[in-house]
């Protein structure tokens, strides 16, 4: 079985930390579903778990970083790492205040910096598909999932 390098275990540590919301160390179910689907997988509730039933090697009811490891170590890729990563870069250039949160000013502002200037109906229906939570502010979860939607759509537009 391969080992993690250690910057891939600093990258799944900080990936682990960003997730675990209230800081104590473990991830409840809620936590390691966001986690899942933030690195491009997309488990149901039942498949959450399960997974977390088989994960909890100390039966305490939710993920400390070591089970995290040891369960997705043999599927750990490098690419998968490196896509987050690049992804957090991406949602930073947004983010210009470096809040964690991309308003719609900073949205509007980003996308005309690249060339792509937004009306308001863009921009309002862009902040309404990223928003799913309704708080305003797309976070860096919402971010994930809106540009992980695109690219399925992209790759299955793509093979038709």
């Amino acid at each position: 079985m391969a080992r993690l390098q250690s910057n891939q275990l600093k990258q799944l540590k900080d990936i682990f930390m960003r997730f675990d919301m209230d800081s104590d160390g473990s991830l409840t179910h809620l936590e390691l579903a966001a986690l899942l689907r933030s690195l491009g997988l997309k488990p149901t509730g039942d498949q959450i778990y399960v997974l977390l039933a088989n994960m909890d090697s100390n039966g305490n009811g939710s993920i400390e970083f070591d089970e995290l490891v040891e369960a997705i170590l043999p599927d750990m890729s490098e690419e998968v790492l490196i896509n987050q990563e690049q992804l957090m870069e991406v949602f930073r250039s947004f983010d210009r205040d470096g809040n964690g949160y991309i308003t719609a000013a900073e949205l509007a502002g980003q996308m005309a910096k690249m060339g792509h200037p937004l009306t308001y109906r863009e921009l309002s229906e862009m902040m309404r598909d990223a928003d799913t939570n309704g708080d305003g502010v797309i976070s860096f979860n919402e971010f994930a999932n809106i540009l992980g939607k695109s690219a399925s759509e992209f790759l299955g537009l793509a093979a038709v």
